[in-house]
Order: structure tokens, then C-alpha cells, then sequence
């Protein structure tokens, strides 16, 4: 007769004060009622590490009754025994620590005289075959250490919160229409797959893939790429619950020392918050304040919402009205959801775990306290320690930050069945949001404008002159005649005495030359004009001037003279002087300096200006409020099922005519949970003509070129940076001189930066890269819009498996189902020998029967808001639906500080 042992499991001490550090152990020994009778003694021998507490420290409990506990003398084997109370089995039962491992036993058996004789004997349920030695549940290694109470004392915390989230998995084997369709472009018209049409993925030989076209296509993509080609998928769904433990101090933050009958005052700074308060009034004098809290999280719950909210890595959907953040897993050859959920649970243990580690950190290091240390009551803090030594010795203080803990727990709570769908360009159709900022012209006033020289005037002189009677001959001596020119010489007056008068005719001279001022400095003579004759009876002939002497003179020519007796004239004319070439050049030279040095000063005032606001939307679009994640999600949604919609065959959902197809609408929406849809977005790397864009160079601008500086026009003033509205964060194109270069002028690379300044938050992320820019949004958004394509899953309602995928085959095709399905490990009997559609039906029939009992899918879903938290033994186990398969605890700090006590050993410096 082969023994067989099996693990009972661990009960708590029914001892008052006993915590949950150490539990009963209790372990059933089976056999036929000739090996174990009444008085029996059966020994299980544990590996030494494993500490057993001696029973005689329980007296009063009743299943340690018995119970004999010693170590070999070597110390590799911890011994426990217990006599049969009854024939056929024992129960042996000792206290050791609650927390589980595994290890090796072994069992004996007592002969008559006390020898202990090793026997084979069965693991149940585990175990193979009768062996001495067989691994089970064991208590860890050595004694329990915690930092505060065990785990076991929280059995039935309720969790103060949790969070959502998923896996999604492909199910390779079905090469779905839509996606094999996009590939058809890449390859040449002349190939198989060039040749491809929507009807090929219909009839029977689309089932086996027999036509040339799909068996070219799977045998190019089923290997790598069969998740892609597959248009149906699996999501298992898992909640992430919080619990709050126990409280304890941790590591000493700080030291004070108070001298026998001292008081010390200590003032604790908090710097891990930060406000941000705006004030905005109105006309009507109504005060209006919003208080925006810029602290980080505090709570690992809060901060893991808040990471997977800027995951752009995550899916989304909106799973009864929660957001679901769902994270995308290789694809399966296994159907069975046996199978897809444990690979979940892999992918989410991996991922909640180095998660929570995380953002441990983060808010570790988010706390930073100051103590100071006053003799006056002069600080008015909110927090305020009065420490006193009334003994007569020095006491030691040590500031200990007060430490919590969370208990995290994931389960697994649903599976559904999707269709998956990829479209490009997924952000193509969102607008974005345009900041309006209107720059106002810069202030001209404090720069003096210069007074313009007036260009040099003509310039008029007077000039007198006098002319004398100058007779030459005749005997009008008095100078009373009239005279004219004299013929044949116009320079000498002629007066004809008659005949009848004795003496010779009057001649007096015509022609005087009279010498002018100097010519004024910078100008030249230009005409005379403005004569007075002072009543004279004389006329003149036009004069001229004669500029090529020094100085000029002025011809005076009369033609007509009466001096009425007088022997001298006297006239006054007028010079005009008009200024020389140089001069006018000479004052436009100056003029044309100071309206340049004018401009200068404009132009430095412009520049500033220009720089200031720069600086200035710089700020305000890095200081920019971010719209709510849930809208943005909503507008992705949104635009991705209109791209989907867009996408799906003419007869499935007809969009050229102007007739609303409500009733197509209405048949996708019965098949499919629309308002639960998600999506995955792919890097923009992947976008056509990414890896060959062209280089940078000189007249790269960027997606958002900042303005040049504007030119004003006269008499008009412009501000210094054009345009009232901003999309996105500013760029331009620089210039950098290649390393390593001998050459006198150095080539240059050319890159498209962004532009900083010292106020500016961090730019987002892609500004390096030169991503389109929401300037309101996260980076999910930005992500989004310059995804190359979105990969689109829609979840089968529950219940409606089987009529989604009759739906799904007139909408991808029936390629590929036909094959024959290769049977997973793990995967149900059933499934041996079915074809790809035939395991498809049973997955979705399964679904269905799950969906139909729902009210206890829904109650196993639940129980931990239920029953409360239930400490999972040895902190993981494989994941089977809606049961919790991981579990772990985080420390976190708390912004409070105890003052403690202590003392040390002056040898060896050591806490006492």
C-alpha cells in the first residue's frame, strides 16, 4: 500500500495577540488501516531551512496535541511527527511562518522499536507517481521577518481602489480580407498577391487556401506576421486592487539630542506641494478663483492611473463606462482562452509589477522634509513638535518617517472576442487647436526721430552799383541829352547834334563791367534779377555774368540813357546764388546717416520686440492648459470608427449615397460594443517614405516655421511677429559644422530645431522628430496624429460570438478556415483534429455559455469587493478565469514624522 499526503493548508492561532507571522500548519497522511493504525507515529521530515516553533508554547490548542517537533544533528532536516488517533490516517500538524515556499519531503513511518523506517508515498493533488521525496507546500525559510503586521491580519480588507485594463491577443489562422488586401500594392500586378481581389477571399478555395493569391499570401506573412493578417482576437480583461495595510516608521530621517530639563521646538517644512492660483474678474466685479494642484501623486493607485493615462504604448476603451487601458501581446496559434488568459496574466504580472515599482520610486522620492531647529516660538508652521527632557540624561531623538502599506492583488474578471482592423493614417481628419495671440506693436515713441536737413536754398544778394556820365565828346557836358546805341558799336551812347548847332555829337560809354562779391561757399551764380533804378531814365540789355573771372563780373550794357543832369546812377539788383551739386550731395550724405542711424535703433527695437514675443507664445504654448484625456480619447474613437466605417465593403455599409444607413448601423452596433472600442497606435516610423524623407537643409521650416521679422511700410507700424494665431511649437532650420573637418571652410549639416527659452516646460514629446503638434493635448494625442497607421479592435458583444463571426465572414472572407487547426498544449480535447472555423465556433460557443451565466462570472468578478482581500499563498499562482493570480505589497512614505527615542552603546556605537 502506497501513503499518500496532502497539504490542509494553513489556519491562524486561535491564540489572543498571536498577530498572523505564524499559523498551524496541517498536513493528512493516508494509508490502509495495516500501515496506519490507532497509535501509529508518522514523521515528515522538512528541509532545515524551514523553522518549526516548539508546541509546547501553544498549550491550550488542540490540533498540536501530540505533536512531537526535533532537527537532525546535522541540522539539513526539520523532523515533525504525530501519532494516528484512528487506523487509515493522521493529521500532522505544527506552527511554523505564514509565508508559503515549496520544497522537498520526505515521509517515515515508526517501527516497534522507535526506528524510523523512509517510506514512498504520493503528493495529492500535484504529485506523479510514489517516490521518497516529493515537492509541496512548505513554510518559508527561516523566521518570519516583517516590517509591521503579517499580511494575514488584513484577511478582509476591503480594497480602497482599483484600476482596469486588459490584454489583447490575435488569433493567427484566419487571413482576413481588409488586411490581406493592403498588401496587395507592394507587390508587383504581375504576382500572385498583385492579382489578389476581394471575392478571392470567398468560396471554397479561400477555405484551404487553394488560390494561388491567398496561398502566396500566407506562406509571406503567416510566419511573422500571422497576428496581422488575422481579423479576430481575444482581450482578457484584469482588475488591479488596492489595499491598505498596516502602518510603520522607517529609516530616520533625522537627529536631535535634548540636554537634561531642555525643551527644543522643531518646525517641519512639507516643500512636496506646489499651488498654482489664478484670479479671473469680470465687468460685473465678480471674483472669480481656480486652484490647480501641480503635486505629484502620492497614492500608488492615483499614480498608476495617471501613468497608464500617458502611456502611449496602451489601447483604450471604454469598458462599462470605465476606461480600460489594454495592452497588446503576441499573437496566439492557441484558441483556447484557458491558454490566452494565462499569457495574459504573464504580460500583466510583468507589466503591473515593474509599474508599481515605478511609481514606488517616484513618490519616494517626491518627499523631502527640513527640520529646523528654533529657541523662540517664533514660527507660525502648521506642524510643530515640542520635544522635553525631563531626566536628569541626555536623550537621543530620532525623526522617523511614518511608512505605509499597500497590498496590490490582480484577477482576472473576462475574455472577449474582437475584430481586429488596421487604417493609416489614423489622425488625418482631427483638427487642431490655433492659440490666439495678437502682438501689439512695439513702442517707437522713445526713439527721437531725427530732424531732416532742409536741402540748401537759393541764395539772394543785393548788389549796388553806380554809373557815371562818362562823356567822350560833344558838348552836352551837363548831361541832359538822351542816348542810343551807336551803330556799329552798342557799348557807346550816341546823342546826334543837328546840323544847325555848331560842334561835333555826343558819344558817352554804353558798357560797364562791374566786379561782384565773392561767390557765397557751396554755391554758384545762377541769374540777376530784381533791378531798381532808382527813378533813372536808363534801360538796360539783359545782363550777364561772367563766372571765369575772379572776381565774376557783371556786364552792364545800357540801351537807353537820359541822366537828366546828374553825372552818376545809382541802381541796386539782386544776386541769385543757387547751392553746387557737392552741397546738395553733402546734405542728403547727412540726412540719409541720421535717418539710417534711425533705423538702426528701429530695427534693434524691432528685433527686441520680435524676441520678446517669441519668448512670449513660446511660454504662453508651453504653459498651455491640456484638454481632458477622456475627450481626446473620444475624439480618436470617433475618428477612427468613421475611417473604419469608410473602409468596410459597399453592400456591409453603403456611404456614397445620401441616405442615412441606420439599419446597417444598427446591425453593426448589435454585433459589436462600438462605445468599447480601442485602438493601437503605430510609430511614425513606419509611415511610407519615413525612412527615405529627405535631409534637412537651409529651407527646411519645419510644421511650425516661426515668422521673419516684418518690414514696415512708411507710415505704417506693424508688429514685430506677423500672424494672431499659433499652432504648435516653433522651429526653424539651423546650421552645425560636421566634426573632424580640416578644411578652412567647414561643411555644414543642417537640422529642423525647436525653439526653448528658460520659461518653458520641457518641449513634447516628437518636437526632435518633427512631429505635428497639439498644443493643447498629451502625448497620446500627439502620438496619434503621426501614427503611420492605428490598429483597431472592436469587442463582440457578449453573447452574440457566433452571429458576429457570420457577420465577420461576409465582411474579411473565409480564407484559411478551412485548414486544419494545430492543436496548442493545454488547448481542450476537442479541439483535435477541427478545422481553424470549426475551433472558431466552439471558442465563440464557450464565450456564449460564459456570457449566459453571467450572474456568476459577475459574482466570481467581484468577490474581492465582496469577501475583501484574501492572502494569496506563495504571491502568484498560474491565472485561471476570474480568480486573483498575483499579489505583492508596496511601502510607500507619508508626509508625517514621529519623534523616537533611542539610545546607543557608547563602545560600539551600536542602538540599544
Amino acid at each position: 500500500m502506497t501513503y499518500a499526503v496532502t497539504f490542509l493548508g494553513t489556519s491562524s492561532l486561535p491564540v489572543a495577540s498571536s498577530g498572523g507571522a505564524y499559523r498551524i500548519w496541517s498536513y493528512k497522511v493516508e494509508g490502509s488501516n495495516t500501515e496506519i493504525v490507532t497509535g501509529r507515529r508518522m514523521t515528515m521530515a522538512f528541509p532545515g531551512s524551514v523553522t518549526v516553533v516548539d508546541p509546547s508554547a501553544y498549550p491550550g490548542v488542540d490540533a498540536l496535541g501530540g505533536t512531537l517537533v526535533w532537527r537532525s544533528p546535522d541540522g539539513t532536516r526539520q523532523y515533525v511527527a504525530a501519532r494516528a488517533s484512528g487506523p487509515g490516517s493522521v493529521v500532522i500538524a505544527f506552527v511554523a511562518a505564514a509565508q508559503t515556499s515549496s520544497g522537498q519531503v520526505q515521509l517515515f513511518k515508526a517501527t516497534p522499536g522507535n526506528d524510523l523506517v523512509e517510506v514512498q508515498f504520493e503528493a495529492v493533488p500535484d504529485g506523479g507517481g510514489a517516490s521518497h521525496s516529493q515537492r509541496l507546500v512548505v513554510p518559508a525559510a527561516g523566521a518570519p521577518a516583517f516590517t509591521g503586521r503579517p499580511l494575514y491580519d488584513f484577511a478582509g480588507s476591503l480594497p480602497y481602489d482599483s484600476e482596469l485594463f486588459g490584454v489583447y491577443q490575435p488569433l493567427s489562422g484566419w487571413v482576413g480580407a481588409t488586411a490581406g488586401m493592403s498588401a496587395k500594392p507592394i507587390h508587383p500586378p504581375s504576382s500572385d498577391i498583385g492579382n489578389l481581389a476581394r471575392e478571392n477571399f470567398h468560396g471554397s478555395d479561400a477555405l484551404t487556401l487553394l488560390q494561388p493569391g491567398l496561398r502566396a499570401l500566407a506562406e509571406r506573412y503567416s510566419a511573422g506576421a500571422g497576428g496581422a493578417l488575422s481579423p479576430v482576437g481575444l482581450v482578457n480583461l484584469f482588475r488591479e486592487y488596492f489595499f491598505e495595510f498596516d502602518n510603520f516608521l522607517g529609516t530616520p530621517s533625522g537627529h536631535i539630542w535634548v540636554s537634561p530639563g531642555g525643551t527644543v521646538e522643531v518646525v517641519e517644512s512639507s516643500t512636496r506641494r506646489t499651488l498654482v492660483e489664478k484670479v479671473v474678474e469680470q465687468s460685473e466685479e465678480v471674483s472669480r478663483k481656480s486652484e490647480e494642484s501641480l503635486t505629484d501623486q502620492t497614492d500608488v493607485s492615483d499614480a498608476v492611473k495617471e501613468e497608464n493615462s500617458n502611456d502611449t504604448k496602451l489601447g483604450v476603451s471604454a469598458t462599462g463606462g470605465v476606461n480600460a487601458k489594454i495592452y497588446h501581446a503576441d499573437a496566439s496559434l492557441s484558441f483556447s482562452t484557458q491558454n490566452t488568459v494565462k499569457r495574459g496574466a504573464e504580460t500583466t504580472h510583468k507589466r503591473a509589477r515593474t509599474q508599481t515599482s515605478k511609481v514606488t520610486s517616484e513618490i519616494k522620492r517626491n518627499f523631502k522634509t527640513t527640520f529646523r531647529t528654533v529657541t523662540e516660538t517664533t514660527d507660525t508652521s502648521s506642524r510643530r513638535y515640542v520635544l522635553q527632557n525631563t531626566g536628569t540624561e541626555l536623550v537621543n531623538y530620532e525623526m522617523r518617517r511614518k511608512m505605509r502599506k499597500v497590498g496590490i492583488q490582480l484577477q482576472h474578471i473576462g475574455t472577449r472576442l474582437c475584430w481586429q482592423i488596421h487604417l493609416l493614417d489614423p489622425g488625418r481628419e482631427l483638427g487642431l487647436g490655433d492659440m490666439v495671440h495678437v502682438v501689439p506693436a512695439p513702442d517707437l515713441g522713445a526713439i527721437q526721430k531725427p530732424e531732416k536737413i532742409p536741402e540748401p536754398a537759393n541764395k539772394e544778394v543785393p548788389y549796388h552799383f553806380d554809373i557815371t556820365f562818362q562823356h567822350e565828346q560833344g558838348p552836352d557836358e551837363e548831361a541832359e541829352l538822351t542816348y542810343l546805341p551807336e551803330s556799329g558799336n552798342d557799348c557807346r551812347g550816341f546823342n546826334d547834334t543837328p546840323d544847325y548847332l555848331p560842334g561835333k555829337d555826343d558819344i558817352i560809354q554804353f558798357c560797364f563791367p562791374k566786379p561782384l562779391p565773392p561767390v557765397p561757399e557751396g554755391y554758384t551764380f545762377s541769374k540777376v534779377h530784381s533791378l531798381d533804378k532808382h527813378g533813372a531814365q536808363v534801360e538796360f540789355a539783359p545782363f550777364t555774368v561772367n563766372t571765369s573771372t575772379n572776381p565774376h563780373t557783371l556786364n552792364v550794357k545800357m540801351t537807353y540813357a537820359n541822366f537828366q543832369g546828374r553825372k552818376s546812377l545809382p541802381f541796386d539788383v539782386t544776386l541769385v546764388y543757387e547751392p553746387t551739386d557737392e552741397a546738395k550731395k553733402k546734405v542728403k550724405d547727412l540726412n540719409d546717416a541720421a535717418q539710417a542711424e534711425y533705423q538702426k535703433d528701429v530695427d534693434r527695437l524691432q528685433h527686441e520686440a520680435y524676441g520678446q514675443a517669441v519668448r512670449e507664445r513660446l511660454r504662453l504654448i508651453s504653459s498651455m492648459r491640456l484638454r481632458s484625456s477622456e475627450d481626446l480619447r473620444n475624439e480618436e474613437r470617433r475618428c477612427v470608427f468613421r475611417k473604419l466605417l469608410k473602409q468596410l465593403p459597399k453592400d456591409i455599409y453603403p456611404t456614397l449615397n445620401n441616405n442615412t444607413p441606420y439599419l446597417e448601423a444598427e446591425e453593426i452596433q448589435k454585433f459589436f460594443d462600438v462605445d468599447e472600442m480601442l485602438y493601437f497606435v503605430s510609430p511614425d516610423f513606419w509611415r511610407a517614405g519615413a525612412v527615405n524623407a529627405p535631409m534637412p537643409s537651409e529651407d527646411s521650416t519645419g510644421r511650425y516655421p516661426v515668422r521673419a521679422i516684418p518690414k514696415p511700410e512708411p507710415g505704417k507700424a506693424l508688429p514685430p511677429l506677423a500672424g494672431q494665431t499659433v499652432a504648435g511649437w516653433y522651429s526653424g532650420a539651423d546650421s552645425y559644422a560636421l566634426p573632424n573637418s580640416t578644411s578652412p571652410s567647414p561643411p555644414y549639416e543642417w537640422r529642423v530645431n525647436y525653439l526653448i527659452s528658460e520659461e518653458t516646460v520641457p518641449a513634447p514629446l516628437g518636437s526632435s522628430l518633427g512631429w505635428l503638434i497639439q498644443i493643447d493635448a498629451d502625448e497620446r494625442r500627439n502620438e496619434f496624429l503621426n501614427a503611420a497607421w492605428a490598429k483597431v479592435v472592436l469587442p463582440v458583444r457578449p453573447g452574440q460570438e457566433q452571429a458576429a463571426l457570420a457577420w465577420l465572414k461576409k465582411v474579411e472572407g473565409e480564407a484559411g478556415l478551412g485548414k486544419t487547426y494545430t492543436r496548442q498544449d493545454d488547448d481542450p480535447a476537442d479541439y483535435q483534429g477541427k478545422t481553424v472555423g470549426q475551433v472558431l465556433d466552439l471558442l465563440a460557443t464557450h464565450l456564449r455559455s460564459l456570457a449566459q451565466e453571467k450572474f456568476d462570472t459577475t459574482l466570481a468578478a467581484d468577490r474581492v469587493f465582496e469577501n475583501g482581500f484574501d492572502p494569496l499563498a506563495g504571491g502568484f499562482r498560474p491565472a485561471e478565469p476570474y480568480q486573483i493570480f498575483d499579489q505583492w505589497v508596496e511601502v510607500l512614505p507619508t508626509d508625517q514624522v514621529v519623534a523616537v527615542s533611542v539610545k546607543y552603546d557608547p563602545k560600539t556605537g551600536q542602538q540599544l
